[in-house]
């Protein structure tokens, strides 16, 4: 058995194809699973109302194909924070929490990636970071009973652009079920911006590190970079979450119309397992 396990984010695939050609391009390609996405738009946050007998049948396609969905993105929380100063708005932000960590039971998902906001199309404040930070704690109970691990995603705003920042809250909360999934892009990006260091923002969250996104970004931009033309080291990120002891990392990136995107996928996933293959050959040397 390996000692990692690399998956693919969903966005890299044309939208249209169905889940058997998702899991299966993702299995030609040589990746170990698939990260759901469950964002703010109309269609994928309809996924959190999937009858028992849709959950139990893409279950039954990830078996028939043999490439399991593993881990979620869930950023439907940027259109519905659950720091909101509208009590409609965090009241559903809340239900997306409970049905988000209830879909991740039955599909078998592991980790769900957490949008770090207390709130993104609202000022934020000192009651909004407040409520964040009460309903956080309501979430990581929901997760401890589903055994489901939460972990925040370092994102492109100041709030939580650092795993220093996200730290703060998986400290106030202290759950074993919440974390940090930290975004290698982002954290780069905030690195530049405050002339400080990637690897010592990521000792930072030594021993709360659940999983790595694999994102490209170049100064002031946070998507749709293709992987080697940014400035993110992936090569030093990866060693040290690997001292840090991260096992599961997720490649980042967009399908934007590229009608080669198949070579796109089966080149991600060669250029992150020749770095995450050195770390494991080092282990085994040791």
């Amino acid at each position: 058995m390996k000692a990692y396990t690399l998956g693919l984010y969903e966005k890299s695939m044309p939208s249209d194809l169905t889940w058997r050609e998702k899991l299966m391009a993702a299995k030609q390609a040589g990746f170990d699973f698939l990260e759901i996405s469950i964002d703010e738009t109309d269609a994928k946050l309809s996924r959190l109302d999937m009858t028992q007998e849709e959950r139990a049948g893409l279950v039954a396609i990830m078996n028939g194909v043999g490439m399991p969905i593993r881990t979620m993105c869930l950023s439907g929380h940027r259109k519905y924070p659950l720091g909101s100063s509208d009590p409609k708005v965090c009241a559903r932000g809340m239900e997306i929490m409970e049905k988000a960590i209830s879909l991740a039971e039955d599909l078998g998902v592991r980790i769900i990636q957490l949008a770090g906001y207390d709130v993104y199309y609202e000022e934020s404040s000192p009651e909004t970071k407040e409520r964040f930070a009460k309903n956080l704690q309501k979430a990581a109970e929901m997760a401890a009973r589903a055994g489901v691990v939460l972990g925040f995603e370092t994102m492109e705003t100041e709030f939580m652009n650092t795993v220093e920042k996200a730290m703060n809250y998986v400290n106030m909360v202290n759950s074993s079920y919440l974390t940090v999934y930290p975004d290698i892009g982002n954290i780069t990006n905030a690195a530049v911006s405050y002339g400080t260091d990637v690897l010592e923002d990521l000792e930072k969250g030594k021993g709360h590190l659940a999983a790595m996104h694999l994102k490209e970004t170049v100064p002031g931009k946070f998507r749709e970079i293709p992987f080697g033309t940014g400035h993110v080291n992936f090569e030093a990120a990866i060693q040290k979450a690997w001292e840090l002891g991260v096992r599961k990392y997720v490649t980042e990136f967009w399908y934007t119309g590229n009608e080669n995107w198949r070579a796109d996928l089966v080149f991600a996933k060669q250029m992150m397992t020749h770095i995450l293959k050195k770390q494991d050959t080092e282990r085994q040397v040791a």
